[in-house]
């Protein structure tokens, strides 16, 4: 176990001893890449941590955008939170079926929205259920529960602010996506995206971040990976990836690092990669 603190992320140790805690919240929050087959509703409701929600991505979105799962309005969110039976007073965890790949984006957004009572299951369900931990296939009891939200908006980015970060140099930008992704040597996921990265960007690719069971590595070897590619951790970090969901888990690495001052950029390169008027790097 490399960490474990209630305000980042939690053990499948911790979530066991408290399944029956009357204020925990548990939060099923995978998502796949766009082009994988799976369905992640239909998988959840085969399999699932007992008393688990699914927190669906695309829909708890801002549904004005074109851009995939950007972060919903205030409002919206509290009425999916309300509808969830998750509120006020709830100590909320949340965790994928890849091990750690969607979750932490669902982790930032509720801090995004002010609510701080929120960890990240390390190794998420494919740890769970490799050493044997209970699942069921039940629909979960929900009665309603109000939410207040406060959104924090040093927490996110947006395509000018990351533009003028990128030319001003103001701020170390960070990108989670596969090395040959931020080479651009392969295309994108996405179509219609160019390849490449955001100019003066720095490349820590999610995945080198975890242990091989898929949790987070231990801090001091979190810290190293980021100084090892390059990045100052006595400056401000903007976290990028493809559509801002990877991107969260450099910012829940950060914040177990110590390094508050860190944000996403939301639109990630869904967005930059889109615009011809942006400059893209490569190699």
């Amino acid at each position: 176990m490399a960490h474990s603190d209630q305000s980042t992320i939690v053990s499948t140790d911790w979530l066991a001893q408290h399944l029956d805690a009357p204020d925990l919240r548990i939060l099923d929050a995978t998502t796949y890449l766009p082009g994988d087959p799976r369905d992640a509703k239909a998988n959840y409701e085969a399999a699932h941590i007992p008393g688990a929600r699914f927190f669906d991505i695309d829909d708890v979105s801002d549904s004005n955008s074109d851009l995939p799962h950007m972060a919903p309005p205030t409002e919206k969110f509290m009425s999916r939170m309300r509808a969830l039976g998750v509120g006020d007073g709830h100590r909320v965890v949340v965790y994928d079926s890849e091990g750690l790949f969607s979750a932490a984006r669902v982790w930032w957004l509720f801090r995004h929205m002010g609510q701080m009572d929120v960890a990240v299951l390390d190794g998420g369900l494919p740890k769970w259920l490799a050493e044997g931990r209970p699942i069921e296939d039940l629909p979960p009891f929900i009665r309603d529960r109000h939410m207040t939200a406060r959104r924090n908006a040093t927490l996110v980015r947006d395509v000018t602010q990351v533009a003028l970060a990128s030319k001003l140099d103001q701020a170390e930008i960070v990108d989670a996506r596969a090395a040959e992704r931020f080479r651009g040597e392969v295309a994108e996921p996405r179509k219609g995206l160019r390849a490449g990265h955001i100019p003066n960007s720095k490349n820590v690719p999610f995945k080198t971040l975890l242990n091989a069971d898929h949790t987070l590595k231990t801090p001091d070897a979190l810290r190293a990976t980021f100084e090892d590619a390059g990045v100052d951790l006595k400056r401000p970090v903007i976290t990028t990836c493809g559509s801002g969901v990877t991107a969260a888990v450099l910012s829940l690495a950060l914040e177990i690092i110590g390094h508050r001052d860190h944000s996403l950029y939301d639109g990630s390169w869904a967005e930059w990669g889109s615009y011809d008027d942006l400059k893209v790097e490569q190699g």
